[in-house]
Parts: structure tokens; sequence; C-alpha cells
């Protein structure tokens, strides 16, 4: 077992937050990351990524390449207690402050050159066809459409959606407004309509739906939302501060309620607000303050810092190189202007800079344990 050394923050989960607060505090604790991967990616890039060849390494990062003064476990987590986290390899991490940041439930390859494959094979299959199927119209299906038909706009598209509107984490007049986009694209956009995926394969090129309509694609791309990954929670002590949809109820300081040393950020809290990752951002960058303070010692209640959040954050779609959409608190925008907001690299190069990142493709390695 790999001991406490009493200033010892174990991060559950290298994705936006846990990477973020990772790199933050490395210099300042005793700094573990427990992750499957051995990278982390930039999530609203992905979508761009699968089109885009360019965006695809800058996107993709391993962790050896910010983390220079902490320790790497490629594992996942599969049990916890007061004092030890227990990983799918067997072995077991002490800790003197934990946070858990495993997100959303996903599939993805141990390795950065696997995960880079996964992309070109997608990149193969738009290129390749005459016609995409998107299953799910929340904003990672409608980005991926908009992806598509900007860059190839001969294309047939097919967005096929369980609800009555579009983005139903925006308004109805953003959904509308998308709905219109699309349309003028050449988009066709099911609703109120799921597709019967049981069995279906990369090379499954007829689809139907749940009304019975058939739809016709040479490849098809599922974009519904995913469960919270908080599955190995569920047996643990921290199982009764889950509410009922598994996220992981957190103070106003991101605490786990009633823990003085357990903290979570990202899509697996609680936190009223959307689930975006500028958000999980801020929310890291609380957290990583906080256990500054804590790991010092001495740290009166008073002092920690509170995250605040944002239940009418501005929420932006992108929609191909140019356009986006665009809800804020007094009007919705759609088009060239909200696009211009956003920058045409996704904030890739923001979010690289934020993580001290070097130009050279690899820095120095971390301790891989």
């Amino acid at each position: 077992m790999l001991r406490s050394t009493g200033d010892r923050v174990v991060i559950v989960g290298g994705g936006i937050a846990g990477a973020l607060l990772a790199k933050t505090l490395q210099n300042h604790a005793d700094v573990v990351l427990i992750d499957p991967k051995e990278y982390f990616e930039i999530p609203w890039a992905n979508l761009r990524a699968k089109v885009d060849p360019a965006a695809v390494e800058r996107t993709v990062i391993p962790h050896a390449e910010y983390l220079t003064h902490a320790k790497v476990v490629t594992a996942f987590a599969v049990g916890i207690d007061d004092s030890v986290v227990l990983t799918s390899i067997g072995r077991a991490v002490a800790y003197d402050f934990l946070v858990v940041a495993t997100g959303r439930t996903c599939n993805r390859p141990q390795k950065q050159s696997d995960r880079l494959e996964m992309f070109q094979r997608d990149k193969e299959r738009i290129d390749a066809a005459e016609s995409v199927l998107i299953v799910g119209g929340g904003p990672i299906g409608v980005e991926l459409a908009a992806e598509i038909v900007m860059k190839s706009p001969e294309k047939r598209v097919t967005i096929v959606h369980g609800g009555p509107r579009l983005l139903k984490v925006m308004g109805a007049r953003a959904s509308a407004k998308a709905l219109e986009w699309l349309r003028s694209k050449h988009v066709t956009v099911l609703l109120d309509q799921t597709v019967h995926l049981a069995g279906a394969t990369p090379e499954t090129r007829v689809f139907t739906t749940s009304t019975g309509e058939t739809v016709e694609a040479d490849c098809h791309f599922v974009c519904t939302g995913r469960p919270v990954a908080s599955g190995w929670l569920r047996e643990s002590f921290l199982k009764d501060h889950l509410d009922e949809e598994g996220h992981i109820r957190v103070d106003d300081h991101l605490r786990v309620g009633g823990l003085k040393n357990v903290f979570a950020v990202g899509d697996i809290t609680d936190v009223p607000e959307a689930k975006q990752g500028h958000l999980a951002q801020r929310q890291a960058m609380v957290v990583s303050r906080n256990l500054r303070l804590l790991v010092k010692g001495a740290c009166r209640e008073e002092k920690l810092h509170r995250y605040k959040p944002c239940p009418k954050a501005s929420i932006t779609v992108t929609l191909g190189r140019r356009d986006a959409l665009a809800e804020l608190p007094f009007m919705t925008l759609i088009g060239h202007i909200p696009g211009a907001v956003k920058p045409r690299d996704l904030f890739i190069t923001r979010t690289r800079r934020m993580m001290g990142l070097k130009s050279k493709p690899y820095g120095t390695m971390p301790r891989v344990m």
C-alpha cells in the first residue's frame, strides 16, 4: 500500500476538472492522480477532432506532459473507505485528502495512441459516408451534426432525438433556433423518436425508429447522455451522500457533506448548474485553493473559499467553425456574432496554456506507480 504522507491529496478521475486540480496542486502537496487513462482530453473539442485531424493531438494530452511533480496510478478506482482508495490493479492508495472527479461513464482506451486512432477511424468513417445518423439531439449531437455539414455540406445528416425539442439544457427559444439552423443546412431532424440500436454494428446501414420510420445511413454516432460515474461508490462509506441520480451531495466548499477531507468536482457533483467544462474548471480552482489552505494546517472554517453556482450561466453550442448558438441571461443569439466570441480553436490554446503545457509534445514524465 502507498502510505499517507500527511499532505497526500488523492484525486480520482483525470478529466478536465481532475487534471486541472492535479496540475495546480502538484507543487503544494503530495498529489496522486488515479485515472484509467494515461491522458486527459479537452472534451469540448472532441467533435471538432472527429472531422479535423489538426485538432486531435492538441486535445488528447498525456498526463506526463503537465504533471511533473505528481504521481499517477493508471487504474480504475474500485473501492474506498475513510482513508484508502482501492484500485483495479490491486494497489491501495492512502489519502489525507480525497477529491472525487470521475464525471460520467465513458469507454476510453488506456493509451493516448489508441485514443488518437479512434478519432482517425471516426474521421475516415465520416469522410467515406454519404449519409450520417446521429442519435441524440443534445449539445453533443447538435455540435457533431454542425461540424459535419459545415465541413461537407453534401452529406445527408439525420438527427433522431427522443425528446420534443433539441437541447433540453437550454430554453425553448434556443431549441427553436437550433432546429431552424440545422434545417437550413438540410439536416433532417426527427423528434420524439428513439432508434433501435440493439445489435447495431459499424456495418449497420438501416435503422428503425420507435415510430417505425426507417433511416438509412452509412455510419452512425450515439450522442445520448451518459450516467454519472459513481457506481463504484454505491457500496462505500460515501453511499449515503449520493442523490437519486448518483451525484455526490456537496456543500458550499464543494466538500462532501459532513466530511472535512473529502471533496468532489465536476459532473459528479449535485451543484445546481449546467454540467459544462468551464464550470468544472471553476470548481476545480475553488477546491485547489481550499486544499492549499488545509494542507498548510490551522485553517479556520471561515477562511475556506465558497463556490457560487451559476444556474443561469451562459451556454454556447458551437455550430461549425463560424457559427454558434448562445443562450445569455437576457437574450439568445445564433450565427456569426456568437460564433466570433468563441475562438475558432474552441479554447484549445487557452486550455493548454492553463495546464502549463510546453510547445514540445512531451514534458518530463511523472512518477508512474
